[in-house]
């Protein structure tokens, strides 16, 4: 039986029997935590992730106002943006860069803090060439275009010349969240952005805070260099991965525990 009848098979048990999908990724999921629990020894990831750092260990005594935010599809949840702003006033090198814009709200967010942000993400055309939406297209940056000191940069992280660029206080990678590109993102970061006290963050590299996205945990671990002995953990309560330079008190990651500390969230229409 050649591939093309297998895989034509395949799908077409797929469609009679849309359950087996559920099958297909829990396969697929195992198969990425295997790739990844390879680096336990060096980086103590174990069968429920990553060490944990509890976020309210480095929000400040008084919090993080979160602005702007749009409650929209395919954004960061409010404690990672938290956590961005909570990083960058803790670093001494204001410089913050990231991968991938969307509708700038993670850039706008750190900008009120940072020195200069600089963010990257394909172009127009790139976007286009992808078949995107043009309405897609011209959401991007809606909320950083305006500030001031938000840099708007246009290529391929993979490619892109990131030497021109120096150092970073803080980075913050969310672009392509496939293996490979997780990979390649983590190993150009360190190769041209990162310096001893850089602090570099990985969005989704949990489905749900405390569930592991394994396919994207196995990209950082394989893109992480040889040198790198900082730490890598996960924090709480956010779907962030992070590396920080000098270790970080830690918990095991409790799947099941009781869902403190709790937070205060207020919403309100921006005017």
């Amino acid at each position: 039986m050649s591939r093309l009848t297998k895989t034509l098979r395949g799908l077409g048990s797929l469609l009679r029997n849309p359950w087996l999908l559920n099958t297909v990724l829990a396969a697929d999921d195992e198969a990425w935590r295997a790739k990844a629990l390879r680096h336990a020894s060096r980086w103590l990831v174990g069968a429920d992730g990553l060490p944990v750092v509890p976020l309210t260990s480095l929000l400040p005594t008084a919090g993080e106002t979160i602005r702007p935010f749009a409650f929209r599809d395919g954004g960061s949840l409010p404690t990672d943006l938290a956590l961005l702003r909570a990083l960058v006033r803790q670093a001494l090198d204001k410089r913050y860069f990231e991968i991938g814009t969307w509708r700038g709200e993670s850039a706008a967010n750190v900008a009120e803090i940072a020195s200069e942000v600089y963010t990257l993400n394909l172009s127009g055309a790139e976007l286009r060439a992808l078949g995107l939406a043009e309405r897609y297209i011209e959401l991007h940056g809606f909320f950083s275009r305006p500030l001031p000191n938000v840099h708007h940069l246009e290529g391929n992280s993979a490619t892109y010349d990131m030497a021109q660029l120096g150092k970073f206080g803080v980075v913050f990678i969310d672009g392509d969240h496939r293996y490979e590109a997780v990979r390649t993102d983590t190993r150009r970061v360190f190769a041209h952005l990162a310096g001893p006290e850089t602090v570099v963050v990985w969005h989704d590299a949990s489905r749900q805070p405390g569930q592991p996205r394994w396919e994207v945990l196995a990209g950082i671990l394989d893109g992480l260099p040889d040198a790198a002995s900082g730490q890598l953990v996960q924090v709480g309560n956010t779907l962030c991965a992070v590396y920080f330079p000098t270790p970080r008190p830690t918990q095991q990651p409790e799947p099941w525990a009781d869902p403190t500390p709790w937070f205060e969230v207020t919403v309100k229409a921006a005017t």
